[in-house]
């Protein structure tokens, strides 16, 4: 299927591996230009080389050589003024005047809501509701403008089913969902703009590789008995992978998914076991 967003313009955030590469790798196969932005320069430009790469040979393969998209690296904190304002100033980049932006900043840190003080929850809003916001208040309205814009918010299914050790994403997350919620119905849906968000359950990525390993250490077993005990949880029997989650990503980009707005997209391998 033809998308139908080759050569334009997307922002991924958090994009040197993981979810957020896995959301770039699928732009870039569908011929969209892309920033990706990280903290770790090292990780970041590795990343925008097998980008490249990938675009390369994705046109190639459907005869447009010569046409690879761009892949622009910005290594910086997405989270300050100044990280936002380098992946609006890049060199070569379109400004402010993405047509796609892929919000997505690492998860707070686990733990007891007792121990967490102002300002742990203020890193976390900020991070993981705050940044999100801003990065929609500086592109929607150019997107209306131009009667087509994509945004898609990496959250987490503990939006839809809370975890008791990630109040803070919780929390946080939450929040943007319910921003959203009012915002993506409002006189930019008219305008060609969607807003939605989706929703990673388990996914095999560092992040969880993390996770496992210091649930195996506290339970005194094994990594590889703890990542078996959670896969046979999920219905699907496995975790997701960085390039499906990059695939549904890539979708809600596409002008096919013009009349989805507003919802929250869990991809979870049928873990969350609600009607609703």
């Amino acid at each position: 299927m033809d998308l139908g967003i080759a050569g334009k313009w997307a922002l991924v955030c958090g994009a040197s591996k993981g979810l957020g590469y896995g959301c770039a790798q699928a732009l870039v196969r569908e011929g969209v230009n892309v920033v990706i932005n990280a903290r770790n320069a090292e990780g970041l430009n590795q990343a925008a080389t097998r980008l490249i790469a990938e675009g390369a040979a994705a046109m190639s393969a459907i005869g447009q050589k010569g046409a690879s998209p761009q892949v622009l690296a910005v290594a910086a904190d997405i989270t300050t003024p100044e990280g936002r304002a380098a992946v609006f100033s890049v060199a070569g980049g379109p400004g402010r005047d993405f047509d796609i932006v892929i919000t997505n900043a690492g998860g707070p840190p686990t733990g007891d809501f007792r121990d967490w003080n102002r300002d742990a929850w203020i890193k976390a809003v900020d991070a993981n509701m705050l940044t999100p916001i801003e990065l929609i208040q500086s592109t929607v309205d150019g997107m209306a403008a131009r009667g087509f814009g994509r945004i898609v918010n990496i959250t987490s299914s503990a939006v839809k089913a809370p975890i008791d050790i990630l109040g803070l994403s919780n929390g946080a997350r939450s929040g943007l969902t319910g921003f959203v919620a009012g915002v993506s119905r409002s006189k930019v849906a008219a305008s060609g703009v969607t807003i939605n968000n989706l929703l990673p359950g388990k996914f095999d990525t560092d992040r969880l590789a993390a996770t496992v390993n210091a649930a195996a250490s506290k339970a005194g077993k094994s990594v590889q008995e703890v990542r078996s005990a959670q896969q046979a949880q999920i219905p699907a029997g496995r975790y997701g992978t960085a390039e499906e989650f990059g695939a549904i990503c890539a979708f809600l980009c596409s002008v096919q998914a013009g009349y989805m707005t507003g919802q929250n997209v869990l991809a979870d391998g049928g873990a969350y076991p609600g009607t609703f």
